[in-house]
């Protein structure tokens, strides 16, 4: 009878298995939208309402056309100035344009906070073993 012992290590898992039978959370959490994404949408939605080409407010704002197409595309941060002056060729005011983007940002916020009520995994204690070097 031979008393051979195997050279092949037990491994023991440091992490529990986790519980299949729970919900995963696939979808990332909603990214807050940026100030920036907000006022370009508003002069976005603004300019299309009344009918008006990129042309004409930005020539009427004295902006330039790529620039006011940058910033309704939430490429660029425009200064408080660029942003009065493209409100003013639209009729609105620089706090009428900030008010309708903190609509938009709290319309965001709210959608994104009932995405993330998707119930996470509940704490579980884990009763093995844990090596430290």
């Amino acid at each position: 009878m031979s008393n051979q012992v195997s050279n092949e290590a037990r491994v023991i898992p440091l992490r529990p298995e986790p519980n299949r039978t729970e919900p995963i959370q696939t979808e990332p959490a909603p990214r807050e939208p940026l100030w920036r994404d907000l006022v370009g949408e508003v002069l976005r939605r603004e300019r299309l309402a009344q009918e008006r080409t990129l042309r004409d407010v930005a020539d009427e704002a004295r902006i330039s056309l790529p620039y006011l197409s940058e910033i309704e595309r939430g490429r660029k941060e425009a200064s408080s100035e660029v942003l009065a002056a493209a409100a003013r060729a639209l009729g609105l005011g620089l706090g009428d344009l900030l008010s309708l983007a903190q609509g938009e940002l709290t319309r965001h916020t709210a959608a994104g906070r009932r995405t993330a009520a998707v119930p996470q995994r509940p704490y579980q204690p884990y009763n093995g073993l844990c090596l430290v070097a």
